[in-house]
């Protein structure tokens, strides 16, 4: 069975940091665009940000310059690293291999005032 499985999700106040983490299956992980999106009530699904198995980045205009994702192949996990954080940043973060219908199960980010 193919596995993503997402973690680092919890409470952070505005302006601090945080550290997603995203594992998963080798033969899927190797040959894949991993992927962010996230998800807050009532809203639709976004993409937060993308990383190729080259490592070619991209991100959403909102997190530019915040957010900084990353991959390491050995143990085939993404990260995406969480700074200066903004309440619009609250949502539940899914992780996400591009074009395949494999999702983790999402993490909760809340960001406190």
């Amino acid at each position: 069975q193919v596995q993503v499985v997402e973690s680092g999700g919890g409470s952070v106040q505005a302006g601090g940091s945080l550290r997603l983490s995203c594992v998963a299956s080798e033969i899927i992980f190797r040959a894949n665009t991993m992927e962010w999106y996230r998800q807050a009530p009532g809203k639709q699904r976004e993409l937060v940000s993308t990383i190729s198995p080259g490592g070619s980045t991209h991100y959403a205009d909102s997190v530019k310059g915040r957010f900084t994702i990353s991959r390491d192949n050995a143990k085939t996990t993404v990260y995406l690293q969480m700074n200066s954080v903004k309440p619009e940043d609250a949502a539940v973060y899914f992780c996400h291999v591009g074009g395949l219908p494999y999702w983790g199960q999402g993490t909760q980010v809340t960001v406190s005032s």
